[in-house]
């Protein structure tokens, strides 16, 4: 029985060998699988038109880089009184970089 598995195993090494060789040509090649392309998000946007870092802006909002960080990836959501300033920097960034600045 032991001999019926070794050329099945030696096959899948073989296989496994080849599959990983050719990976490797692919990464070398730049073919790369996947590409992922994300929008930001409002608050990431009213952020970049400030022209602020997400520490400076986290600062200037009073909240922690985290938080605008969660908010800018999506997982949560802005509310409130920080809802109405993302809206004022997304349309008067420069007013509001030298206001919170």
């Amino acid at each position: 029985m032991a001999s019926s598995k070794q050329p099945k195993q030696s096959t899948v090494n073989e296989e496994l060998g080849l599959k990983l060789l050719q990976s490797v040509r692919e990464m070398k090649a730049r073919n790369f699988a996947r590409v992922t392309e994300v929008a930001p998000n409002e608050v990431a946007l009213a952020r970049q038109g400030t022209g602020m870092s997400q520490a400076e802006f986290a600062a200037a909002l009073s909240i922690s880089k985290r938080t605008l960080q969660e908010w800018e990836q999506g997982r949560r959501s802005p509310s409130g009184a920080a809802q109405a300033l993302i809206r004022i920097a997304s349309k008067h960034p420069k007013v509001v970089r030298d206001a919170l600045a």
